[in-house]
């Protein structure tokens, strides 16, 4: 292999260098060079933008010679088979011009916004023997074209750089050095003055701080420190932010509620009050279904980091499902990164440590072909936001080793500006390790990732709306992550783990070490010295220290006689840690900087302190109104085949292939089945399955569901459908109704408006009473709040999102089946009613039409669910799919172009409510629930007939050995006859990206 080409400018004595490694021209194309060129086409409307693209490396170091920075170039800082190189000394440099009209633009990231780059390139120098080096690292862009001002505004903001986290410098602009530091900190001890300030003063300064701390919050905090006789310090209000924010306590799910039910004038019903929504809905359905527990399935629920459930006799599975809604809509490369990163802590923090061994992702963004002109001022275009969203999960979860291999992704014009981002984690830990506690006495440990301004805010960051200035405002609650950190963390955690070097552990993720240390002494008290955790960079003051989100930490209960051997461990394996405080038992958080306090709180009024509140909440109940497939104002049924089509090309529905093949589904090796299945492995499988042991069968299968279209309609029905999609996902695959677990994940608007409230209100109504019915605990959950964008239009608030995930156990993972039908001759089984519930349906939403009834929860849910777990687990099924999206006539479909086989519907033989006289389209496309898709041989038919006895159940077709997906009615008419092939086109074209 040749070495690159190298060139030394300017003198050689110089303290600082910049190497530039270009694209050689006879490499072939630089994919980075075209994409940047396409997109300056699109955005500018201009034909023929060339562009080319160079890598940029700032080095500085008293012993960084000609010959050292030569080696670190050929040996680190280029690939010689498709770069060259040029080195040049940085003093008071300034971006190289080009002639003819073209520019040059140099992208670097802020000062203090972590590059985990340049921490690997740093190693790498140390290895080449090169050390006491500084690094800084870079891009430039050649536009072989000519930009005006306004142009190389666009391309900066829009193709080059996210402002919040990056700066843009054009040709000849002059470059600051790309090693400015920050000041060392002095310490000055700021106090808040809160004592005589009016209501509208208080806002004020919640408003100034980025507290979101509400207008009681702000007076009890005043009148608490007016009985104390002083003002709070700076570090106490911060802290009570952040542990009062409602990222950290829930605030509104916990708060009294006073819910009044309107009928369609406006008038009241009835009213009904919840002392405490979440306790009184999603616990209290927890509550009742463990009551009918005959052994213990949860072994630990609400109360950590994550929920816990027995899997067998030695081990747990832990299940948590986090959001990273509003740092994904700043920099979503970043937000969802950290998103993953963070609910992996999660898991690392649950007992004494659960090990993450699959990741789920679920994401909400406006359509990704939303016309340039159209996206708000300050927000990003959704197809912006997809890629940097789904790069961030993959490059986190792939660095890290663990499989992304569940989720769902849902697209809808009001998640513009407003991007919902799920990241769940699922983790095994053993059983006799499920439990922590904490001790007085006890050592505070941090471990992981240095300390940084990354992340100032974020918990109180995430309960404000968002507007066209939050890039700037809140940029400092963007995190960048560092994949690498957080697998040596992992890996150093589960050792120390069992070797018993500590009793209790927690992440240090919203709030930093207020909320991870505040929390793990909320019953003891923490003594803590700011000065001793190492930070990234000086001039932090000691609140950015406490509160900052900088990744990768994590907070230890250490008994101080295995401090010694516990360091020791971290040192062997290169992970940074640090004794910085103790737990004490005095019931105080007290914080000490350069030996003086700078906060000293009861945590008393920390964690119990928060003013109660009774929020109004309205929810009016309106008639569904007449909704029909069959024609609408004279407009003419639709042709059911092309309305197939259309409804399969709908982003909700189509191929979500480019997303997951992202994804390392086979790191581990426990995947039993992908989220990819049938004959091409492109088929869209129920759930994914994995063994999360290597000598066992058994498993666990997990999935979700979600379809917010019902949300506008009926958020109680919504919730319900919701948790049977969930299910039925899980139980298509093979798992064990009687051992399922579910997640919520509650994303709202602005619940200060009774009407927002009281559609949450009536989800988590319908979340109890599915868990009752088919008697699933919750585990865990979590709620995002005030997800809105302000545009100079008005208000862009995102319809109601709720998320239920499910886990669930599988028996025997060789009796799995996927959704793709296997053979020709097979008979297809219907299991479950069909009803005219077409509100919120794919079907009107294609056809732009309204009403109609939003699907119900019938009251034999859970018989059949269990009937079809029995069939699945008899090995009489060939295949299952849930019908969910689209109904029946897409289901089919799917499994038709899965299998590569064909398939013929008997309209006439589909179970359906009598009563409701539904025509043809509407049995193809209703979307009600606890229905399924039967594959089974000819002579097991009766057989899986009789497990169905007294519910919902026919033979209603089979499979044919030529590939034509076809629907007859009860006259004998062909209602769909396509080619599967179509079908499948349509259904894959609209986001291969």
């Amino acid at each position: 292999m040749s070495a690159p080409e190298f060139a030394v400018a300017s003198t050689q004595d110089a303290p600082a260098w910049e190497v530039e490694a270009f694209w050689r021209e006879s490499s072939g194309e630089d994919p980075r060079a075209s994409f940047f060129a396409k997109e300056a086409s699109d955005w500018l409307e201009a034909e023929g933008v060339r562009a080319s693209v160079s890598d940029l490396y700032y080095l500085r170091g008293e012993n960084l010679d000609e010959t050292a920075l030569e080696r670190a170039t050929r040996r680190l800082l280029s690939d010689p088979v498709v770069q060259t190189c040029e080195a040049r000394s940085v003093v008071g440099a300034t971006t190289p011009g080009l002639a003819d009209g073209a520019h040059t633009a140099t992208v670097r990231k802020k000062t203090g916004v972590m590059e985990p780059a340049e921490a690997s390139l740093l190693r790498g120098l140390a290895d080449l023997g090169i050390d006491d080096v500084e690094v800084r690292l870079a891009q430039r862009v050649r536009f072989h074209t000519s930009l005006d001002t306004a142009q190389k505004r666009i391309v900066a903001e829009k193709i080059l750089s996210n402002p919040a986290i990056e700066d843009v410098f054009w040709d000849e602009d002059s470059i600051p050095s790309p090693f400015a530091a920050a000041s060392p900190y002095e310490l000055e001890i700021q106090s808040v003055h809160l004592s005589g300030l009016s209501d509208d003063e208080l806002i004020e300064v919640s408003k100034t701080g980025q507290l979101s701390l509400d207008l009681e919050e702000m007076r009890t905090i005043r009148d608490h420190f007016a009985e104390l006789g002083r003002e709070p310090t700076d570090a106490e209000l911060e802290t009570l932010a952040q542990t009062w924010s409602e990222h950290c306590c829930h605030k509104t799910l916990t708060a009294r509620i006073e819910h009044k039910i309107l009928d369609e004038s406006g008038a009241e019903i009835e009213t009904t009050i919840f002392e405490n929504l979440l306790r009184e809905t999603i616990a209290r359905a927890t509550d009742e279904v463990r009551e009918r527990e005959t052994e213990p399935f949860c072994l630990s629920v609400f109360k950590d980091n994550a929920g816990v459930v027995a899997f067998d006799d030695e081990l747990g599975i832990s299940f948590k499902v986090e959001t990273h809604n509003h740092p994904s809509a700043i920099e979503p490369y970043g937000g969802a990164g950290t998103g993953i990163g963070g609910v992996l802590r999660d898991t690392l923090g649950t007992g004494l440590g659960a090990k993450p061994i699959v990741n789920t992702d679920v994401f909400c963004f406006g359509p990704p072909d939303l016309p340039r002109d159209q996206v708000p001022a300050g927000a990003l275009h959704p197809m912006n936001v997809l890629r940097g969203v789904v790069s961030g999960v993959r490059d986190y979860g792939n660095r890290m080793g663990i499989p992304t291999a569940s989720g769902a992704l849902y697209f809808d014009e009001r998640y513009v500006g407003n991007p919902l981002v799920y990241c769940g984690s699922v983790g095994v830990i053993p059983r006799d390790k499920v439990d922590k506690d904490v001790h007085p006495g006890d050592r505070i440990v941090a471990l992981g990732g240095r300390t940084g301004r990354d992340g100032i805010h974020g918990a109180t960051f995430s309960s404000v709306e968002l507007t066209e200035e939050s890039e700037t405002l809140s940029s400092g609650a963007v995190q960048i992550g560092n994949a690498i950190t957080e697998k040596k963390v992992l890996d150093v955690l589960l050792e120390a783990r069992d070797l018993g070097l500590y009793r209790g552990v927690t992440d240090c993720g919203a709030g930093g070490f207020s909320s991870a240390v505040g929390e793990m002494g909320e019953l003891t008290g923490a003594r803590v010295d700011l000065n001793k955790i190492p930070l990234k960079y000086e001039g932090l003051s000691y609140w950015e220290i406490w509160i900052s989100e900088a990744q990768e930490r994590m907070v230890f209960a250490v008994p101080p006689e295995r401090l010694d051997e516990l360091v020791e461990l971290y040192d062997r394996h290169d992970v940074e840690c640090v004794d910085f405080g103790e737990f004490t038992d005095t019931g105080r958080l007290e914080l000490f900087y350069d030996g003086q306090s700078v906060c000293d709180l009861s945590m008393k009024f920390l964690h119990d302190g928060r003013p109660a509140v009774t929020r109004p909440s309205t929810f009016r109940r309106t008639p569904a109104g007449a909704a029909s497939l069959e024609d609408a104002s004279g407009t003419g049924a639709p042709k059911a085949g092309e309305l197939l089509k259309r409804i399969l090309s709908s982003p909700n529905v189509a191929s979500k292939e480019w997303v997951i093949r992202q994804y390392d589904h086979e790191v581990q090796g426990r995947s039993a089945l992908k989220p990819l299945v049938g004959v091409a492995q492109d088929g869209p499988g129920d759930a994914s399955v994995f063994l999360p042991k290597f000598d066992s069968l058994r498993g666990v299968a997990v999935a979700c569901g979600m379809n917010p279209c019902y949300g506008d309609l009926d958020p109680y029905r919504m919730a319900l459908s919701a948790f049977d999609e969930s299910f039925r996902n899980v139980i298509a695959v093979g798992g064990n109704p009687g051992q399922i677990a579910v997640l919520d994940n509650f994303c709202w608007g602005n619940t200060d408006r009774p009407e927002t409230l009281g559609s949450l209100v009536e989800a988590a109504r319908g979340c109890y009473d599915a868990a009752i019915a088919l008697g699933a605990p919750f585990i865990s959950g979590k709620d995002s709040l005030n997800n809105e964008f302000r545009t100079a239009d008005g208000l862009l608030s995102i319809p109601p999102s709720l998320l239920i995930s499910s886990i669930a156990m599988v028996d025997d993972a060789t009796k799995c089946v996927s959704m793709d039908l296997k053979g020709v001759g097979n008979r297809l089984v219907l299991v479950g009613e069909t009803r005219r519930e077409l509100g919120g349906s794919h079907a009107l939403k294609v056809l732009d039409r309204e009403g109609g009834e939003v699907p119900d929860l019938p009251a034999n849910a859970l018989a059949i669910h269990e009937a079809v777990a029995r069939v699945i687990a008899s090995g009489r099924a060939k295949s299952c799919h849930d019908l969910s999206e689209g109904g029946l006539a897409v289901a089919a479909a799917e499994m038709a172009f899965s299998g590569d086989i064909g398939a013929e519907i008997s309209l006439e033989k589909v179970p359906v409510d009598t009563a409701a006289d539904l025509g043809d389209l509407e049995v193809l496309f209703s979307e009600s629930n606890t229905r399924y898709l039967l594959e089974v041989s000819a002579d097991q038919v009766d057989a899986v007939l009789a497990e169905f006895d007294g519910l919902p159940a026919a033979d209603v077709g089979e499979t044919l050995d030529y590939h034509i997906f076809r629907c007859v009615n009860s006259a004998g008419d062909t209602v769909v006859a396509e080619a599967i092939a179509d079908l499948k086109r349509a259904w894959q074209a609209p986001l291969a990206f």
